[in-house]
């Protein structure tokens, strides 16, 4: 077994991180979809070959942590790695899987050296379309989602199953950016193992099992350290959340041990006949991103960094929904695990946690465009974030996940639509000694000359972002349809000419606002956060 010093090791794993970051970079150049070439809905990762996360994209979606490692050995499973050869590429999009819904596909790629298995790449994203009424709140039943793929091979020794790929083409509303993304990631691994084989080759390394175990090692070493420095207690919280026509209850304990966390969401609510259900590997990953936050964000995302986390729910509540409930808005709920354990933690670390973020505002639209094109497509927009401890929260910024913004000149080409207004909403972000962030107004204008249906799956449009120690609570979000509010989690049909206006919320303050600097007083009302 190679043994390797700490500045051997160091640039290793850099160089590891970097074939992850090429993966991005390469899936992002060659998608077809607004989804992943502007909005970033996605993530890459390396596993050696006993399937052991390695190295994560820097650039990663939060709810995409610690998803794959499962969602590998789901694929391994049906295929064992005995089976597999070269040109082999397994996918799925199966929520209970991957990561919780049928829009994000996930497609591996073992890697070669020479006959010896040394590895494997994973890329994940949003798919523009899979069927079905699309991603929304207003599903039931799994089934009216969408097309649910097993794990399946795609391409068996590098011939394309052209049966898998007229069965999507057949069923999804845009065949052309869909089956181009799901290119883009057969693309994207193909360069990621190439880069792989190439790092070994300069580094005379017949394997990386070794280099696994050390990396792995060190991250787990370095969290638990970090964990060790949180008060040892049981923190518990509980939140209500926005549901089908009534609140939802969430509940959390956090158990810190010396250098262990556990983490329980008993006494949280069942599941409801609504596609925001979530099934438990989006809870994890949003747990494990809280820790991350909360210790050592720094740390590149592996298998190790994750050994000392150990989370759990009860399969009848809405954080384990079990087949066949809708998850396709999992989000929805999935997002607040974030606060519900910030809030646990803000007793043991309250110069660490963060007041409550606005959340991202995910909507999906489907329609013509005036060329006569199909239209589907996702738009993320965002309120305010939570204030810190010593920092105020960043206006119009996502929480808990990092999907950019579509351009505007981008949207409008792409849909036919116009955005008649972009501005930040004086007086959303709570007030505090530091301020949480402001939220923004939207207005879209249907100009495709064709209805368009908008499926909203609105956050924080009852329940505010809550401020911390002594702020205030951020402003509400609010849907209107010409000036008339709408149901937050509705399918709306915007006729030609219609206006859909998005007030984002804003995000919670942090201590008493009394203590707030003058000089940031002033900044506030020449930013325009406070009139």
């Amino acid at each position: 077994m190679t043994k390797f010093d700490p500045i051997s090791l160091k640039i290793l794993w850099d160089r590891l991180v970097s074939i992850s970051d090429e993966l991005v970079l390469s899936l992002v150049r060659t998608s077809f979809s607004m989804n992943v070439r502007e909005g970033y809905d996605l993530s890459c990762m390396v596993f050696d070959s006993k399937a052991r996360l390695l190295t994560q994209g820097s650039y990663s979606v939060p709810s995409f942590t610690g998803t794959a490692p499962k969602a590998i050995q789901h694929m391994l499973k049906k295929f064992p790695p005995e089976t597999l050869v070269s040109g082999d590429v397994i996918m799925t999009n199966d929520p209970w899987m991957g990561t919780g819904h049928l829009f994000d596909i996930n497609v591996m790629r073992p890697v070669f050296k020479g006959k010896k298995l040394v590895g494997y790449t994973m890329s994940v994203t949003h798919l523009p379309d899979i069927g079905g009424k699309g991603m929304s709140s207003d599903c039931t039943e799994i089934y009216h989602e969408g097309l649910r793929l097993p794990v399946c091979k795609l391409q068996d020794k590098g011939r394309l199953n052209e049966l898998i790929v007229d069965l999507i083409r057949t069923n999804v509303r845009v065949p052309e950016q869909t089956i181009g993304d799901l290119m883009a990631n057969v693309a994207c691994n193909e360069v990621g193992g190439r880069s792989l084989l190439e790092f070994m080759d300069e580094y005379r390394l017949e394997e990386i099992e070794s280099l696994a175990d050390a990396i792995n090692l060190h991250s787990e070493l370095s969290m638990r350290e970090k964990i060790k420095e949180i008060p040892d207690g049981n923190y518990k919280n509980s939140i209500q959340i926005e549901g089908p026509g009534y609140p939802i209850l969430l509940n959390a304990t956090v158990d810190i041990r010396g250098d262990k966390v556990d983490i329980d969401f008993s006494g949280t609510d069942g599941p409801v006949r609504a596609s925001i259900n979530v099934p438990f590997c989006y809870t994890n990953a949003q747990s494990l991103y809280v820790i991350k936050c909360l210790t050592i964000p720094g740390l590149p995302n592996n298998e190790g960094s994750m050994r000392p986390i150990s989370v759990r729910a009860p399969d009848t509540c809405i954080l384990n929904a079990q087949p066949p409930w809708p998850t396709g808005g999992r989000h929805s709920v999935g997002h607040f695990v974030v606060p519900l354990l910030m809030g646990a933690l803000a007793p043991a670390l309250p110069k660490k946690v963060q007041a409550d973020a606005a959340m991202m505002n995910v909507f999906s639209v489907q329609g013509r465009h005036r060329n006569g094109e199909e239209i589907s497509s996702l738009f993320f927009l965002a309120g305010g974030l939570g204030a810190m401890y010593g920092l105020d929260g960043r206006a119009v910024t996502p929480a808990p996940s990092n999907m950019t913004v579509v351009p505007t000149e981008i949207w409008e080409n792409r849909t036919s639509m116009t955005i008649e207004k972009r501005a930040i909403l004086e007086n959303s972000g709570g007030v505090g000694k530091w301020m949480g962030g402001a939220g923004q107004e939207v207005i879209f204008r249907n100009d495709t000359g064709n209805p368009l249906e908008f499926a909203l799956m609105g956050q924080r449009t009852e329940f505010s972002a809550r401020g911390l120690l002594g702020g205030n609570d951020g402003a509400l979000r609010e849907y209107l349809v010409n000036g008339e509010t709408v149901d937050p989690k509705a399918r709306i049909t915007l006729l030609p000419g219609d206006r859909i206006t998005m007030r984002e919320a804003g995000g919670g303050g942090y201590g008493n606002h009394k203590e707030r600097d003058l000089k940031a007083i002033k900044n506030d009302e020449d930013m325009g956060y406070v009139s």
